[in-house]
């Protein structure tokens, strides 16, 4: 398993379907297709992207066009391309710049938004293009689809971003930690052809970024050490907060509210890349006019990452219900013969907002008007213990509807930076059931907070967002802590419901470092958790732990107070984390209670 982590829900699997395109099978298999491989698009710096294109056969009439713009090799794409063709459409899949057998230099991410509206702009001049243009696909293909539409290219008529990263927000880190997976990534787009078997190579991964984290090796030597110097990993961390140039990567407000255009946002509950996803939806809204905001509709459902191209029915020891197994395909073909061909509104889409929820007696799709309208209420669950005892799974502490006394002493940990034996993040085996496995938690008793609510005595819906400000004292001026919240039933199985993570230095923002005063008792808002909506069984509890962030797969802080990715093990400092739950610090963890179900729309 190539990220043994805990974390693979905000670990950004940025190509997972990048190794092994899927198609989900499809009964109606359209018509014969014409199939034309090494067609030349010019660019105006006179670099030529190569493209492989796929029309019905036959094609008499110019018909709407439909590209992908990928790193991942053209030929990757084939089964869509052949599907849409299939299905009265031209599609084409586009090498970017530097991949594949297109020409010039590989920059991730930025050179899209300046290549990829010259492609809608000379596809809409093809004889075989009626002058509406479209994107499909997901996680680098997605962001395309954001960074195309910020340049407002005048034939671009609809986009459908799915699992769409967002540079500064989800990729290459979460609230300005990067993931190890970074080099991963950057090593299979390095160099023009395919890198996926060194990329699928778990083993050898694992042992690359054991090295760094035994070694106590500084994070920016990680791509000396995979044996892979990289310019944009450097680059990358160059730039260790949200700045100007995180900025660069995505629409400006001024932007968001020109985008115009019927847009399908999809994603998923453990999807690693929701954070992106939402982000840009989020700022569409908040920015975008009224008439823009209602063409704009949000699916998300119970997928991990490559699950929001292709459902399946299992992910991470979790089973989801057979409603979950959407066509995504047939999705995306309703969706186009809608805003491209004048047809009728996908008949899935009940509503501006389509959520599916797991849990037993649940494995149903919802429907809302907004994301906001989601979540009746936020029902505050307050953290206590006996006599400052919350350190064990079996001997923790309680998360209580009433607010805890003055006299509530407060809980802490110590997080030694040069310990590598804690496994609540990386689990102690190689299980892939890495949504259930317990086994990191168990191994790290003593070193973590860990907190439970009563069991339920009724069933209860979650669906939205968690929120958790709680009261910290440090006694070092900066550490990286993580939050997690676990469903635990009746028998003791578990499944993880939601994260999130943060550096102290940007607890006030992630645009400014401000170190901590030891001592000084300051509120912390863990308030970036993905998306969750299940049903909470009557017997079950929740589990709330809060920990250091330590692992393989995380760019460590060994808390010297310098720049993080310079820090090696001759800077660790061992850190007092310390948690405050009385009556003048309330800290608490907020459930997201479900809106009514008004659907009625039931899985059968």
């Amino acid at each position: 398993m190539f990220l043994r982590f805990a974390f693979l829900l905000l670990a950004v699997l940025f190509s997972a379907d990048s190794v092994a395109e899927l198609s989900a099978p499809n009964a109606d298999k359209g018509g014969p297709v014409d199939f034309q491989w090494g067609v030349k698009i010019p660019l105006h710096d006179g670099i030529k992207l190569n493209a492989t294109l796929y029309h019905p056969q036959g094609q008499k009439d110019p018909l709407p066009c439909i590209f992908t713009l990928t790193p991942y090799i053209s030929q990757t794409y084939h089964e869509r391309g052949m599907y849409f063709a299939a299905h009265g459409y031209v599609f084409l899949t586009v090498d970017v710049r530097g991949r594949g057998n297109s020409e010039g230099e590989f920059t991730p991410l930025l050179q899209e938004a300046k290549d990829s509206p010259e492609i809608v702009e000379w596809l809409a001049k093809q004889s075989y293009c009626n002058g509406k243009v479209t994107m499909w696909g997901g996680s680098y293909a997605g962001y395309d689809q954001w960074a195309t539409a910020k340049e407002f290219p005048p034939h671009l008529a609809t986009i459908v971003p799915v699992a769409s990263p967002r540079p500064g927000v989800d990729f290459p880190g979460f609230n300005n930690i990067y993931y190890s997976y970074d080099m991963q990534w950057i090593t299979l787009t390095s160099g023009h052809a395919a890198q996926d078997n060194i990329f699928g190579d778990g083993e050898f991964w694992d042992a690359q970024f054991e090295k760094m984290y035994s070694g106590h090796r500084a994070f920016k030597d990680l791509d000396t050490i995979v044996g892979n110097p990289s310019s944009s990993f450097q680059t990358w961390l160059a730039h260790p907060a949200v700045d100007a140039y995180w900025d660069s990567y995505s629409p400006t407000p001024q932007q968001f509210a020109k985008i115009d255009l019927p847009i399908l946002t999809i994603t998923g509950q453990y999807d690693g890349d929701q954070p992106g996803a939402l982000s840009f939806y989020r700022e569409h809204f908040q920015y975008g006019s009224s008439a823009a905001k209602a063409k704009h509709y949000l699916v998300i459902g119970p997928w991990d990452h490559a699950g929001t191209r292709t459902p399946t029915a299992k992910y991470g020891g979790l089973t989801f219900g057979p409603a979950s197994l959407l066509d995504m395909n047939k999705l995306h073909k309703d969706w186009y013969d809608w805003t491209l061909k004048s047809g009728s509104k996908p008949d899935f889409l009940k509503n501006k907002v389509a959520y599916y929820v797991l849990g037993d007696g649940a494995e149903q799709w919802r429907y809302a008007d907004s994301l906001d309208a989601i979540t009746a209420e936020s029902r505050p669950m307050y953290l206590t213990s006996s006599n400052g005892t919350a350190n064990d799974v079996f001997a923790s502490g309680s998360l209580r509807a009433t607010k805890p006394g003055s006299s509530s002493k407060p809980d802490h940990y110590v997080y030694d930076p040069l310990d590598t034996q804690f496994w609540a993040w990386d689990p102690t085996d190689s299980s892939e059931d890495n949504l259930t496995d317990v086994s990191g938690l168990l191994a790290s008793s003593g070193k973590i907070l860990v907190y439970h609510t009563p069991a339920f005595a009724q069933d209860i819906e979650l669906a939205g967002f968690f929120k958790l400000p709680v009261w910290i004292a440090l006694d070092q001026p900066d550490t990286d802590i993580a939050a997690a919240v676990y469903e635990i039933k009746a028998d003791g199985s578990s499944a993880l419901l939601a994260m999130d993570m943060q550096r102290a230095r940007y607890r006030q923002s992630l645009r400014e470092a401000v170190f901590a005063k030891p001592g000084v008792i300051e509120r912390y808002d863990f308030d970036h958790f993905t998306f969750i909506a299940r049903r909470i069984t009557k017997g079950s509890r929740l589990r709330l732990v809060i920990a250091p962030v330590n692992s393989r797969s995380l760019e460590k802080n060994y808390n010297g107070n310098g720049v993080v990715a310079e820090e090696s093990g001759k800077d660790a400092h061992t850190v007092t984390v310390t948690l405050y739950h009385d009556a003048a610090h309330p800290s608490a963890l907020y459930l997201p209670i479900a809106a009514p179900d008004k659907s009625a729309t039931k899985s059968q």
